[in-house]
Order: structure tokens, then C-alpha cells, then sequence
């Protein structure tokens, strides 16, 4: 179910899919906050290193909102989509998304941007190509 500021489904290109396990949760028996976001960056970097043509390296992740825990069981789907593009860095809006152990409910659990710089052989800034 989707409220008037949750969308329906996922906005981006899939990206990622994982199963939540039990050695990723946290001492309240969730999915460790830190887990969901290295999944999220992770598919992040699949679609920034695909659209800048090579080598990408995280370097800010901009307002994350954790919206509903994630269970042990839930199949996660990361979805991203490139949201900006600048001479040496691009934006990806990243999504998570639990479907539930118990049932067939899909809903958004995490979003937020991540920043990745095009990157050559040496580490150093390269420009994105257009």
C-alpha cells in the first residue's frame, strides 16, 4: 500500500536483489541500518559505473530517510536511477524496496542520493563521458 508521499512502485532501473539474513541484523532483531545502505550503494555504483563508462567511487551520500525496517526473510530490491550528471560526478536516486518474508507485500523501505566520481586507472577524477 502506498500513501500520497510513498510511491506505488519502484523509480529507477533494478539493480540489485538480496536476501535479508540473520547475521545483518541489529541487537533489536532488524536488518542493521548500515547493511540496507551498503546494498543501496552498491547498486548505486552498478548504474553510476554504467553510465560513466567505467571506474566510479562513492564519495557523499545525501539524505537518506529509513522509512520501515527491514525483516530477516525480506527479498530486497535496490532500484537507481541517474538523477544528474556533472563534468567528473554524477547523482543516482536510490530505492530500496522489502518484499516481505510473510506474504506478497512489496513496499519502499530506504531512499536516498549517492554521489560518484568517474574515476581513471590512477583513482584520479575523470570527466563523465556525455
Amino acid at each position: 500500500m502506498s500513501t500520497p508521499s510513498t510511491p506505488a512502485k519502484p523509480t529507477g532501473d533494478p539493480a540489485i536483489r538480496t536476501l535479508a539474513m540473520p547475521a545483518d541484523t541489529n541487537p533489536n532483531g532488524d536488518i542493521f541500518g548500515g547493511w540496507l545502505l551498503a546494498q543501496m550503494d552498491i547498486g548505486g555504483g552498478v548504474v553510476a559505473v554504467a553510465r560513466a563508462g567505467g571506474r566510479a567511487a562513492t564519495i557523499a551520500v545525501d539524505a537518506m530517510t529509513f522509512l520501515k525496517p527491514v525483516q530477516v526473510g525480506d527479498i530486497v530490491s535496490v532500484y537507481a536511477e541517474v538523477v544528474h550528471v556533472g563534468r567528473t560526478s554524477l547523482k543516482v536516486r536510490v530505492q530500496a524496496w522489502a518484499k516481505r518474508a510473510r506474504g506478497d507485500l512489496e513496499e519502499l523501505v530506504t531512499e536516498g542520493t549517492f554521489t560518484y566520481v568517474a574515476i581513471d586507472e590512477n583513482r584520479r577524477p575523470r570527466p563523465v563521458p556525455a
